[in-house]
């Protein structure tokens, strides 16, 4: 056998065969980008266990003390407590405001039965119990709205379909009938 050659006894030594110049022509990238990789989390992985504090008892002790926890855990279910009663007041405030509505939703229904059963239109004291509403919030307003007089968009001689007042432009639909060509 010659000096490239390997006994037939020995198949498994030919993998190793490739030579190392070929084998970083082709894979040199990967391998870079593998070792800065292992590299970095190297440094990321020491840098962790150096900031991590260690439980050692010759160390000093950063244990807090059992009174200051007592009094942080205090402090919070008293805030807890406070948030829970604004909460409830927020609640009974609104549960309040509700009960009025309905109670004036009621007066309106039975005022508005006991006009239809004048036989008066009960249409007209809905209309006259929403203004009292209304003259209400406007007189706690310190100005009052005033509507700001409009001018109609167009002419009142305007009518499209007549083509008249419109402008300069009219159209007029085409001759019926056969056309004159040849």
């Amino acid at each position: 056998p010659g000096p490239g050659s390997f006994p037939a006894a020995c198949p498994h030594l030919r993998l190793f065969s490739i030579p190392v110049g070929s084998l970083l022509a082709s894979y040199g990238w990967y391998i870079l980008l593998a070792a800065v990789i292992v590299y970095l989390l190297i440094q990321k992985v020491s840098r962790s266990w150096a900031t991590r504090p260690s439980s050692q008892p010759g160390e000093a002790d950063v244990s807090i003390e059992p009174d200051v926890v007592v009094r942080r855990q205090e402090a919070l279910a008293a805030a807890r407590l406070r948030m829970q009663e604004e909460l409830n007041a927020q609640a009974e405030r609104y549960k309040e405001k509700q009960r009025q509505l309905e109670e004036e939703k009621r007066r309106q229904k039975i005022a508005m039965w006991e006009s239809m059963q004048e036989g008066k239109s009960y249409k007209g004291n809905l209309k006259l119990n929403q203004q009292e509403v209304e003259s209400g919030a406007s007189t706690s307003s310190a100005v009052p709205k005033s509507k700001p007089n409009k001018k109609p968009l167009r002419g009142s001689g305007y009518n499209p379909l007549s083509g008249e007042g419109g402008g300069t432009c009219s159209w007029r639909p085409g001759r019926r009938g056969p056309s004159a060509g040849g």
